[in-house]
């Protein structure tokens, strides 16, 4: 990549960042040189200190800025539903799986990378990381005290919901038979399936095996 001529401060920061990106998703973050991330952006190897301290702080920033967009991205998208449990499940649901299948890269790095971040960091972003997991326990936690959903265990409820949800961008193509709302109304199916308790020959609100039908 040739050097950006002209660029700002600010805009080769963002470069640095995209490229970082890229090359630990392409690579791996212990693969990855700082020398291989200059030549990409198109500026010597010591000016990037100029954006970064070192490649762990590059690490610890793309993580961090990942889960901060995906708290933020959740807290509006929980504001707009009605206050009722179901309504804010799939809201969460929705924009769980909306988020992930966008950003693949930032996905991928934040969950594989997490075990090269030092001691300091790493409980930096697993506080990140509960925070938004307590977001669907608390909706789930609603659920049970209203008597909308059926679930024994609210937190590993949870954890199974992430894991399926996230699991969606491993893989899911752009161009394969699925749009993303398709991926979404699939995904929405099964969870609120699983919550509301329901039997597999039973209906409820649309959302029994018949409906998934419809969705997927």
């Amino acid at each position: 990549m040739g050097r950006i001529a002209g660029s700002s401060g600010a805009r080769t920061a963002a470069s640095i960042r995209r490229a970082g990106l890229r090359l630990i998703y392409r690579r791996g973050f212990e693969a990855m040189s700082l020398r291989e991330l200059a030549a990409e952006v198109g500026i010597q190897a010591a000016s990037l200190y100029n954006h970064i301290r070192t490649k762990q702080d590059l690490l610890f920033d793309l993580i961090r800025e990942h889960m901060e967009r995906l708290l933020a991205h959740t807290d509006l998208a929980l504001a707009a539903a009605p206050a009722g449990a179901e309504d804010r499940l799939r809201a969460f649901v929705a924009s769980h799986v909306t988020y992930h299948l966008e950003r693949k890269h930032e996905v991928f790095v934040a969950n594989f990378e997490l075990r090269a971040l030092d001691p300091r960091h790493f409980a930096a972003i697993v506080a990140l990381r509960r925070a938004y997991e307590e977001k669907l326990v608390a909706v789930l936690d609603l659920g049970v005290a209203r008597g909308e959903f059926r679930i024994g265990d609210t937190r590993i409820t949870a954890y199974a919901i992430l894991a399926m949800l996230t699991g969606a961008c491993t893989w899911y193509k752009p161009e394969g038979r699925l749009t993303k709302q398709e991926v979404v109304a699939l995904h929405t199916g099964l969870v609120m399936h699983g919550c509301l308790g329901l039997a597999p020959t039973e209906g409820r609100s649309g959302t029994g095996l018949a409906a998934l039908s419809r969705d997927s």
